[in-house]
């Protein structure tokens, strides 16, 4: 059993209750591929798909602005089982129902892969970071926090939250090494049941910096911080640490050779 099996039955017991309570909900399935999975997409997906900033008056919708509230969170398992590969669910309003609205956004990725172990904790954490990557969509800040904006161009060509599901996959399935199956959750239905999400998965924060400091003492490296890197203010020193990192554990490959050799 994962670190985080227990929280992810925690999060899909919780999508399920939603709609009992009268909440509009949709489910989307998509192709197991990344490359089926674009070609099927009729926006791009990839580096430089987002060309720029969508400005204010260019936004066809806000997702979690910090007055309507937000949550995301990342979840991985290494029971496929345990979820259901390319299921897309949605709690509350489609994008294309909502246009000049700002509503409260909750974001939950659950990814799957038999190999996954927690030395890949750190890695999976940068899947939410999508800069340019999907066109017509762009997000102004990540973490705990997912505020985002869809482009007037974009809703239009009838961007919704089954593309933008779609994408993630995409997007993970091919960057995620190990990842073989995905599941994501979106809720749109009110600033409580995102904040309720929230609190359903409010301990894997906590988990996650328990396993990454773990991991950064078996380098060598006691650290202490929220590992928060999206916002942390000495994202850079910890940058010039692994880059350190790389280059002591080339010489150690390097000093092994040469002992080889003579």
């Amino acid at each position: 059993m994962a670190v985080f099996d227990g929280h992810i039955k925690s999060v899909l017991d919780f999508a399920r209750t939603l709609p009992a309570g009268g909440s509009v909900y949709q489910q989307f399935s998509c192709p197991e591929t990344p490359e089926r999975i674009c070609e099927e997409l009729p926006i791009r997906v990839g580096n430089g798909a987002n060309p720029g900033i969508i400005m204010r008056g260019d936004t066809f919708v806000e997702l979690g602005h910090p007055i309507q509230g937000s949550c995301s969170h990342l979840l991985w398992t290494d029971s496929p089982s345990l979820i259901e590969d390319g299921r897309i669910r949605l709690v509350g309003p489609d994008i294309s129902e909502s246009g000049g609205q700002s509503l409260p956004f909750g974001q939950v990725l659950i990814l799957a892969g038999e190999g996954l172990r927690p030395a890949d904790h750190e890695r999976l954490q940068q899947v939410p970071i999508i800069g340019d990557r999907i066109e017509g969509y762009m997000v102004r800040s990540t973490s705990d926090h997912l505020w985002s904006r869809v482009s007037r161009n974009a809703a239009a060509g009838g961007f919704d939250f089954e593309m933008l599901g779609k994408a993630l996959i995409a997007l993970t399935k091919e960057g995620a090494s190990g990842v073989t199956a995905m599941e994501v959750l979106f809720v749109t239905s009110s600033r409580e049941d995102v904040k309720q999400l929230g609190e359903v998965a409010s301990e894997v924060k906590a988990v996650g910096s328990e396993i990454l400091k773990e991991e950064w003492k078996a380098r060598g490296y006691d650290v202490d911080c929220d590992f928060d890197c999206a916002s942390c203010h000495d994202e850079e020193v910890c940058d010039d640490i692994r880059e350190v990192l790389v280059n002591v554990n080339r010489k150690k490959r390097e000093e092994k050779a040469t002992d080889k050799t003579e």
